[in-house]
């Protein structure tokens, strides 16, 4: 007598589709979480010492955070200049950055919160390296 064909899944089948889906889950996760962006080994600005004396900092690279206020269009050769919002222990300060012609692509919006990496020049003037949209 001829036997049968089994009509059931084989276990390893099973196993491997509960993996793919588990892995598809969490790889789901990790894109669509909301995360702060990293800025490497930059430490964030010290708004009371770069307010005091802005000049000091000079040469040096630092990460802020922080919502636009206002901003300033220059020419295109020229970038703008705009207001950030930053909290503060003792309140909300505003930071005035220089946002160079590199990122003219960039549309940059009142009110909306951004991330960005900033390098000191001479004067005390913050100049953004990186600026992300949070």
């Amino acid at each position: 007598m001829a036997r049968r064909a089994s009509s059931s899944l084989h276990p390893g089948i099973l196993i491997g589709i509960a993996a793919a889906v588990v892995v598809a889950i969490v790889a789901g996760q990790a894109v669509f979480k909301k995360k702060k962006p990293r800025f490497g080994d930059v430490s964030p600005l010290n708004i009371e010492e770069f307010l005091e004396n802005g000049n000091s900092l000079r040469g040096n690279e630092y990460s802020i955070e922080g919502k636009i206020d206002e901003k300033l269009r220059w020419t295109s050769k020229r970038g703008q200049i705009v207001t950030l919002r930053v909290s503060t222990p003792g309140g909300d300060e505003l930071i005035g950055i220089e946002i160079p012609p590199d990122f003219n692509n960039l549309n940059i919006e009142r009110e909306q919160r951004y991330a960005m990496r900033i390098k000191v020049r001479q004067g005390g003037i913050p100049v953004a390296t990186v600026v992300k949209r949070l």
